[in-house]
């Protein structure tokens, strides 16, 4: 699995107790499979399912949820929409981890634009879905395993010019050595392994890491990442 983590791996993320999970996804028999899977963890819980968008939206509202896997083509509203939507208020929400194919990964940028927390591809197996569940909860960003740098650079280059976004105000403001950071982070290093590369503590790689989340107004890892590439800090297959 390849995560990109920003938090202590024993973080509780905030609450107590099996962490909460929503499903979302149109086939039935889908959601079936993943409930048993995360059902059968100590840790994991199962308290929302829904068929759409929409029902995810109101079933969510009513029932506190830590994190939700969204599938993306759905009827009455779609994953990204119900995502947006999910993600827009400024009070505290569930994470949102978007899954995809590897055919649909065009989808993939705009879910994490919209606010989700990271991707996995709806194949992968139970172990790197769960890993995915718990890495988000605790406060960090997943993206699919294996495909990290490769997929990111494939929906960045892929996008038609007209829609290529204008440069992100807020790297004006990072210094030379968050601007380091953010490359190896775009890169796939985790906190430590930056701290080896620059040879500093890991304490302060995540000082480094909270002022380059904030400066450029990024939910988690995942989007300031998104935001190195398309900006041009990093390119593809550097």
């Amino acid at each position: 699995m390849t995560t990109i983590s920003t938090a202590n791996p024993g973080s509780s993320g905030g609450t107590a107790g099996p962490i909460r999970v929503g499903l979302v996804d149109d086939q039935q028999l889908v959601r079936a499979g993943f409930r048993m899977v995360i059902d059968s963890q100590p840790d994991l819980e199962v308290v929302v399912e829904a068929g759409d968008g929409a029902e995810a939206l109101r079933r969510l509202a009513a029932v506190p949820c830590d994190v939700v896997l969204m599938d993306v083509r759905m009827p009455t509203l779609d994953g990204l929409a119900a995502t947006a939507r999910l993600t827009a208020d400024g009070a505290p929400t569930p994470r949102v981890v978007v899954l995809t194919t590897f055919d649909l990964d065009e989808y993939v940028l705009a879910a994490i634009r919209a606010g989700a927390s990271g991707f996995l591809l709806k194949d992968a197996p139970p172990e790197e879905m769960l890993a995915a569940i718990r890495t988000v909860h605790a406060g960090d960003a997943v993206i699919a395993p294996s495909s990290t740098r490769r997929l990111l650079e494939h929906l960045v280059t892929a996008l038609p010019e007209a829609d290529q976004p204008a440069p992100h105000p807020g790297l004006a403001d990072l210094t030379e050595r968050e601007r380091q950071v953010l490359v190896l982070m775009a890169r796939g290093r985790s906190n430590t392994e930056i701290g080896q590369d620059l040879f500093v503590a890991e304490a302060t790689v995540k000082t480094h890491v909270g002022r380059i989340l904030a400066k450029l107004g990024a939910r988690d890892r995942v989007q300031a990442v998104v935001t190195a590439y398309e900006s041009g800090l990093v390119r593809p297959g550097s």
